[in-house]
């Protein structure tokens, strides 16, 4: 059983300590933080030369997700996020419980998703590869680091969220804009004979890499988590949502097309995990290949401190609703600062073991169950009290589902291994969480 010594988690929460600014550059900055710099070479491999068209397919798909936390945060607005959306929907039963921890797993693989981009970005400084042990090593410390800028409080997040966003944005669109002009809006990789390669390609990679691509964009989730943080929330969520995913998407768009303008898809394949310097290197020599690596160092950065941010509140709103067991250990502090360091171990340990494209594929995965839980609950229980419309609920299922069958059909094919610790993983959340608060309510019955 939980051990909360009868504390309320929701005063650890200072109303109005996040601006409408800050709250954008939290999104943003979990958002860019790996999805476009280690996510480019892996959707190419699936969509071929048609990979720019995935990140705006994905951004579709997404457009028609996010009404649905629109409308309950505007309502309800929540440091919970999307705990207190499953809750509204589900109650507190195993499905609210069992979807969140797939929401929190799924950010915390994006966590060391992230950490291992930072790792390869950073050692192509010193002209090592993506295999060396030192790109988990390199990651494990961005995350301590991470971990240690957490601890300073919502000011100091808020800050350094605000500064690395306009570095980062800046940065990329101006990579973007040089990228375009040396191709001479040329994109051959798209259109033309390079869209012949060693990817995937047909309808099924396609769609595929619009799952993927999917997580590019689902930071904004996190947004969610601000609720009780945020000043004016019930107009300002749905502000941050809408513009984080412009600006990604307005920077997904250039980006991808300076890489299809300078690279084949071959070389993109080839880049795999560093395509987007590589793609610098033609396009401005080796001084825009190291910009581009500081670039990718500065996303990475600010990404993992944003999504430890917002995901140690979320599992600690779960503790604070009796969702998820929880023990001090003997650490001092409130809850959150115990979720802080679950979060940080737990994306340590997936760091080290995990490749880059297995830790994107098991968050896509648990990410889309999820998204799709939303919606579901949402169009059942929900629908009249938020005046959601009903046929956008359920384009955003089926859209949801058509990316995830034809993923899951994917790696059936190339990786079954990803499709099997999936399904194991979500079996075993749901199987802990039943367990979990059977005892709880047996507990509570015998205290009666």
């Amino acid at each position: 059983m939980a051990d909360h010594d009868g504390h309320n988690h929701r005063s650890e929460y200072r109303s109005g300590s996040l601006t409408l600014t800050g709250s954008i550059a939290l999104g943003t900055g979990v958002m860019i933080g790996a999805g476009i710099f280690v996510l480019t070479g892996q959707v190419a491999e699936l969509a071929g030369g048609l990979f720019p068209l995935a990140f705006i397919a994905a951004a579709i798909v997404v457009a028609f997700s996010a009404y649905s936390y629109i409308k309950v945060c505007n309502k309800y607005p929540s440091a919970g996020g999307i705990a207190m959306i499953l809750k509204k929907a589900y109650g507190p039963g195993v499905v609210t419980a069992g979807c969140s921890m797939l929401m929190y797993f799924s950010m915390v693989i994006n966590e060391s998703l992230v950490a291992r981009t930072f790792g390869t970005y950073t050692l192509r400084i010193f002209g090592i590869g993506s295999d060396s042990w030192l790109v988990p090593t390199l990651g494990v410390g961005l995350i301590a680091f991470a971990f240690a800028v957490n601890l300073m409080g919502n000011k100091v997040i808020g800050g350094l969220s605000k500064a690395t966003a306009i570095i980062k944005i800046g940065g990329i669109a101006v990579f973007a804009g040089i990228g375009l002009w040396v191709s001479g809006l040329s994109f051959d990789s798209v259109v033309g004979d390079g869209a012949a390669s060693q990817a995937e390609g047909g309808i099924g990679g396609f769609l595929a890499a619009v799952a993927l691509s999917i997580l590019a964009y689902k930071g904004f989730t996190t947004i969610t988590n601000s609720g009780d943080e945020l000043k004016e929330p019930k107009k300002n969520v749905g502000s941050s949502i809408l513009f984080s995913l412009l600006i990604c998407t307005g920077l997904y768009l250039l980006v991808t097309l300076a890489v299809a303008g300078n690279l084949s898809v071959d070389e993109i394949i080839a880049a795999r995990d560093s395509s987007l310097a590589e793609a610098a290197r033609p396009a401005v020599g080796p001084w825009g290949e190291w910009l581009t690596i500081g670039l990718a160092i500065v996303a990475t950065v600010s990404g993992i401190i944003a999504s430890m941010f917002a995901v140690s509140r979320m599992l600690a709103m779960l503790t604070d609703m009796e969702l998820v067991p929880h023990r001090h250990f003997g650490m001092p502090g409130r809850i959150q600062k115990h979720t802080l360091v679950y979060t940080a171990v737990l994306a340590i340990t997936l760091t080290v073991f995990f490749d880059l494209g297995r830790i994107a594929s098991l968050g896509a995965i648990f990410y889309i169950v999820m998204d799709m839980a939303i919606h579901w609950g949402i169009f059942r229980y929900l629908r009249r009290d938020l005046g959601a419309r009903g046929w956008i609920l359920l384009t955003a299922i089926v859209l949801d589902a058509v990316v995830l069958g034809a993923f899951l059909w994917m790696k059936l094919q190339s990786d079954p291994l990803v499709v099997a610790v999936a399904a194991v993983g979500m079996g075993m959340i749901f199987a802990a969480e039943w367990w979990f608060l059977r005892r709880k309510d047996s507990c509570d019955d015998e205290s009666e």
